[in-house]
């Protein structure tokens, strides 16, 4: 028997930068951690699912926002190890732009759905931050 510990596993998810006139889709969540916090739209990606999917999916789960997979920009990976408090999450992020007038309503996992400002959405969980400024620079 070794004494090696035992290998990390890693949780696998995506988040969604949806944009509406300037203005950035955000649900508040509704259980730990962060609960009550702004967060972007996102989950885990489920066997068999490519990232893409997960996050056209997750987006129209908690906020009733239809887009196709095809509409998803690729932004980029966030890994850090510490980004989430219940583990490692290493997720994969997507940008999309929806015509004014969508509608959005919280759905599975979101308390609320709030339109805020893109240049100033105020703090974000995680690292979510981090995606928006990232997104806004793309």
């Amino acid at each position: 028997m070794s004494n090696e510990p035992e290998p990390e596993r890693p949780f696998y998810t995506a988040d969604v930068v949806c944009i509406r006139d300037g203005h950035v889709l955000t649900i508040r969540r509704g259980w730990p951690p962060h609960k009550g916090a702004l967060a972007l739209p996102g989950g885990h990606v489920d066997p068999g699912e490519t990232s893409r999917a997960a996050a056209a999916r997750e987006l129209a789960e908690e906020t009733g926002v239809q887009v196709s997979e095809e509409d998803l920009a690729l932004l980029g990976v966030w890994d850090t190890p510490d980004r989430d408090p219940r583990g490692r999450y290493i997720t994969v992020a997507y940008t999309v732009t929806v015509p004014a007038g969508t509608h959005a309503q919280a759905g599975d996992d979101a308390a609320a759905v709030e339109w805020t400002p893109l240049d100033h959405p105020g703090p974000l969980a995680f690292d979510h931050a981090e995606i928006l400024a990232a997104a806004q620079e793309h």
